[in-house]
């Protein structure tokens, strides 16, 4: 009985030496992690700044597209500043250096949107972030009951 309470006492003895030389082991491990942990939210953060700018790129350019297929003569002007009042309405601060160009090909005509998403990841290139929205169709026009040309 009398040796199971030595060992009993080393064993208690040991935990509390033990104990002692892990203080602040947690603490340790914690600043180790963090950077890794704070930098997967950021990305994350990241990632989800540039799929929103896209969506909002392509609602954009959708709009302008709308306007370009009709059949006028500012079609042009129509397009993009009906592209570009979408982006200041909807993502002012979302996508930088937004460049809105309409365009016309072959009875096609549509806008498309150029920017670059807002950076919060300062070591990622700046060209993986950026987003282009192409949007159009063919040209509307009205076509007459009597079988008249009626389209250019």
């Amino acid at each position: 009985m009398r040796g199971t309470v030595r060992a009993d006492v080393r064993g208690a003895v040991r935990g509390a030496v033990r104990h002692r030389r892990e203080r602040g082991a947690a603490a340790v491990e914690l600043a180790m992690i963090m950077p890794v942990v704070l930098a997967i939210i950021l990305l994350v953060v990241q990632f989800a700044l540039w799929f929103h700018g896209r969506q909002v790129a392509d609602a954009a350019a959708r709009e302008g597209a709308r306007l370009a297929r009709i059949d006028t003569d500012s079609w042009e002007s129509d397009a993009t500043s009906r592209a570009e009042q979408v982006l200041r309405a909807v993502g002012p601060k979302l996508l930088e250096g937004a460049a809105v160009t309409a365009w016309d090909e072959d009875g096609r005509r549509g806008v498309e949107i150029t920017a670059t998403a807002v950076q919060v990841v300062p070591l990622l290139p700046e060209r993986t972030l950026t987003i282009t929205a192409r949007f159009g169709g063919p040209v509307e026009c009205f076509r007459p009951d009597d079988g008249s040309e009626g389209c250019p």
